[in-house]
């Protein structure tokens, strides 16, 4: 058997008696037939941060775990209360990506997690996120070693700047938002430069995503 009879018999039957010519349209309909996955418009960051994994304090005064908020897709977010400018804005912004949700919201949980856990009691972040959505919004809060161990695992920076006069203080730190999906994964990065728009729809793939 020659080389060329050979690949020939290596082809499945069907396929073996149809000309090579005639298989090139045949070949193109098929690759027309392949997924290709629609890109993130968010930085996808699947791999590259560990699950959903605390142990802290709620706003309710009760210890929480991240296993308690699997089911739902999560979307974490490191402030303070006494933030004078960013984490009002972020939340404002996650409220708009709330309202674009319509009734996928219920599918969404969001985690404040406080970086000044000297002054974020459970109660002012009660407070504080009962201001802008308490029914899927929950404030975390724990000690100074949680905080930073948490904020050091997903890379979030902070620091506290020098106090004033009055002895009150700003905390500068990052802003980013990070998506996590129902299982816990970290899935996806929103910045400040991300619309509600976007960050709604990519929201809305993990949401639908099967499990």
């Amino acid at each position: 058997m020659s080389d060329r009879d050979a690949k020939r018999a290596a082809l499945p039957a069907w396929l073996a008696r149809i000309p090579l010519l005639a298989l090139i349209p045949l070949l193109v309909a098929l690759t027309g037939c392949s997924h290709k996955e629609e890109p993130w418009r968010l930085t996808n960051v699947t791999g590259h941060l560990p699950d959903l994994d605390f142990s802290l304090t709620a706003d309710n005064g009760k210890q929480v775990t991240g296993e308690n908020f699997k089911g739902d897709a999560a979307l974490v977010y490191f402030g303070y209360t006494h933030c004078p400018d960013v984490c009002p804005e972020t939340m404002a912004r996650l409220m708009q990506v709330m309202s674009k949700l319509g009734p996928d919201a219920q599918k969404v949980r969001i985690l404040f997690i406080t970086v000044d856990p000297a002054r974020d009691t459970p109660q002012s972040l009660h407070d504080y996120v009962d201001a802008f959505d308490a029914q899927h919004t929950v404030g975390l809060t724990g000690s100074d070693a949680q905080i930073e161990t948490l904020a050091r695992h997903y890379r979030v920076a902070y620091q506290m700047e020098k106090r004033d006069p009055h002895g009150e203080y700003e905390v500068t730190h990052s802003s980013a938002v990070y998506v996590f999906d129902a299982e816990g994964h970290a899935r996806l990065l929103a910045t400040s430069n991300d619309s509600p728009d976007v960050i709604a729809a990519d929201l809305r793939r993990i949401i639908d995503a099967p499990v």
